[in-house]
């Protein structure tokens, strides 16, 4: 049967151009008796830009995009999404880094359609009650060093209660069950700051004060390490590490590169050097265009960049172009495509995008944010495996 497989590739790959006798002969084992993956193995080497039998797939989902598949009785609801599409990869969101864990919130205002609650980072803001979306910015009380040292800085702390540890062991225990790459994921520094004082008074701070940003990027750093130690000595290592980390909004960062490199990069390469100390590859995620703070994010050692946001001005192709022999990438693929459920409008961005991205192994499939209700489950499934066609090797 490996021979009838490998003589049965041999032909698909004249079929495709290829003369495996001018290949060498590491190569010619590798393209042509490649064997099916599973989700583990598959990732593992999308990450080193290692051979795989095709590019791993994953996504994110609004909820109530989940709930709307869910009523409509489009999806089942004991089924998982990666179960349902056949993820590669399984999350877990294991801390919680509010500065005052015994703060109860206060609503201050509710109506029909919002809430607005101060919590327990001292930060006043107004979510939307019937969908998801990024919080309103009300008020902080963290303005400036002050404020930081006073009210925040003392409470972070390593603490047991941080720490979900029930959640990351069903989730490592199920991701292993279903072969699937599993990471610990959770924010790093940037993500960290701005919940307590807010993206206005953090950028004024790098410009004003950027001694008491470094601090607080530190803080958040070593308290990060130091919950991870203790998550994984009693639960055992994930398989990598994701980070999110929104650093940009359209067509410019939050921060100039100078900026980066002085006061955030420290932090993730502090990070980043404890998850490769112990053989964890880093994703790092960040909406918006972060373009220009690429090289210092690929000396700070991370290992892929999801989610590259076309609309806010990433360009996949572009970035494979210029940093594919030394990242991997996963997502870049407009999701907007989807949204009139128009399988020719699919096929024309994948079509564009994915058979020069695959070049190099290091390529997850993904949209460049996260599926929305509009888009009906037939239509993400058409995506899902005309992306996966698209996508495999001999």
């Amino acid at each position: 049967p490996i021979l009838l497989t490998g003589l049965g590739k041999l032909v698909r790959a004249f079929e495709k151009g290829l003369d495996p006798f001018q290949m060498p002969k590491n190569e010619i084992r590798e393209e042509l008796f490649m064997q099916e993956m599973t989700g583990r193995e598959r990732i593992g080497n999308i990450l080193k830009r290692q051979p795989v039998d095709r590019i791993g797939v994953f996504e994110h989902f609004w909820s109530d995009t989940v709930s709307k598949w869910t009523d409509n009785g489009w999806i089942d609801p004991a089924q998982s999404m990666a179960d349902k599409f056949g993820f590669d990869l399984e999350l877990q969101w294991a801390f919680n880094l509010v500065a005052d864990l015994d703060f109860e919130p206060v609503v201050i205002e509710e109506t029909e359609e919002t809430i607005l609650k101060r919590d327990g980072n001292g930060a006043l803001l107004r979510r939307h009650k019937l969908h998801d979306s990024t919080p309103e910015h009300v008020d902080f009380l963290v303005q400036e060093r002050q404020g930081w040292e006073e009210h925040i800085k003392p409470h972070l702390t390593p603490d047991r209660r941080r720490i979900d540890f029930a959640g990351y062991r069903e989730t490592k225990r199920r991701a292993a069950e279903n072969n699937r790459y599993f990471c610990w994921s959770g924010i790093n520094v940037f993500e960290s700051m701005h919940p307590v004082c807010g993206h206005q008074y953090m950028l004024m701070g790098m410009a004003l004060d950027p001694d008491w940003v470094r601090d607080m990027a530190n803080t958040y750093a070593d308290l990060t390490i130091a919950m991870q130690e203790m998550l994984f000595a009693e639960e055992g290592y994930p398989d990598g590490i994701w980070y999110y980390e929104d650093m940009g909004y359209k067509q410019h960062p939050f921060m100039s590169p100078k900026m980066y490199r002085e006061i955030i990069q420290p932090a993730h390469e502090k990070t980043v050097a404890w998850a490769h100390s112990k053989g964890l590859p880093v994703i790092m995620h960040s909406c918006g265009y972060v373009e220009p703070l690429l090289p210092g994010m690929l000396a700070a050692g991370i290992d892929c960049l999801q989610v590259i946001e076309v609309k806010a001005g990433m360009d996949l192709v572009k970035l494979y172009q210029n940093y594919g022999d030394r990242l991997s990438f996963m997502g870049g693929i407009d999701v907007r495509v989807l949204y009139n459920n128009d399988r020719s409008e699919i096929d024309a961005e994948l079509e564009a995008k994915i058979p020069t991205v695959k070049g190099h192994y290091g390529y997850v499939l993904h949209s460049d944010h996260s599926i929305p209700n509009n888009v009906h489950p037939d239509t993400y499934r058409y995506f899902v495996d005309k992306g996966l066609e698209l996508g495999r090797y001999l």
